[in-house]
């Protein structure tokens, strides 16, 4: 059975996956400026069913994902746990008013501010939900390194699992029932081979690249490009929408939406 890839392309049948790279490309660097510049709790739920429609748009299953879901909430609980030890007042200070909750320990104190604080930093990471550069106007040396550097992470996934499974074959014992620190130990033991084979797969695209006169002109043809439909431009449309809204409402009520300014 093929390893299970944590970043992977999955071909589905969806409205989705119908429009072009570009098209996904550009909606998402517009969405993901929408979400950055404002901390409305308002705009960013408005932002984030918007994400939730499009996850059910392309038919991808949560178990598909689940494996960068657990990581983006391991993460979360991190960056919300030091924010709150290296400032359990920011929330306090952000929105000008303090109603402590409860006492913890020392100087900490839980406070709706500061709670209501960290809903929103929350809500921007579920907010944010390459041949396609060169197509908004960056040079294709670049679109192609990044659509190589995009590709090569299920190869790496790849040849991870399968030197894993041939020092297990070896005697190398990797499965749950060793030790964690023990597992740690052995799994250095995989690093080598995977650099290696990482190495040589870059020495021989580079060659070939080199041969067939790479990145001699400044401009190149294309064996295959979309052209763009009613619905990319709908999209992109969509996506200019969806930042002017979070611009306007950053400009004219500020970054951060007050509950408690009436309080």
């Amino acid at each position: 059975m093929a390893a299970k890839t944590v970043l992977n392309y999955l071909p589905r049948k969806s409205v989705i996956h119908r429009l072009t790279g570009t098209t996904k490309l550009a909606f998402f660097l517009l969405f993901t400026f929408a979400s950055m510049i404002t901390y409305n709790t308002w705009v960013l739920l408005g932002l984030f069913a918007v994400s939730i429609v499009a996850f059910r748009l392309s038919k991808i299953k949560l178990k598909e994902v689940r494996f960068m879901m657990v990581f983006m909430l391991i993460f979360l609980l991190l960056n919300n746990l030091f924010i709150f030890l290296f400032d359990p007042n920011q929330g306090t200070t952000l929105y000008g008013t303090r109603h402590v909750l409860c006492h913890l320990f020392w100087r900490y104190d839980l406070t709706a501010e500061q709670l209501f604080y960290m809903l929103n930093i929350s809500l921007k990471y579920f907010v944010a939900l390459p041949a396609s550069l060169n197509s908004i106007g960056v040079s294709y040396k670049v679109g192609y390194s990044v659509a190589i550097a995009l590709r090569y992470i299920p190869d790496i996934q790849r040849d991870y699992h399968s030197i894993s499974q041939a020092q297990q074959a070896r005697g190398v014992e990797l499965g749950k029932n060793e030790r964690f620190f023990a597992r740690l130990k052995n799994s250095v033991s995989i690093l080598l081979p995977l650099i290696l084979t990482s190495l040589n797969r870059i020495d021989t695209i580079s060659n070939a690249m080199e041969l067939r006169g790479f990145g001699k002109n400044p401009k190149r043809t294309w064996y295959m490009k979309r052209p763009f439909a009613k619905a990319d431009f709908a999209v992109i449309g969509f996506g200019v929408m969806l930042l002017v809204i979070s611009l306007s409402v950053t400009i004219k009520w500020g970054r951060f939406y007050n509950p408690f300014i009436a309080a």
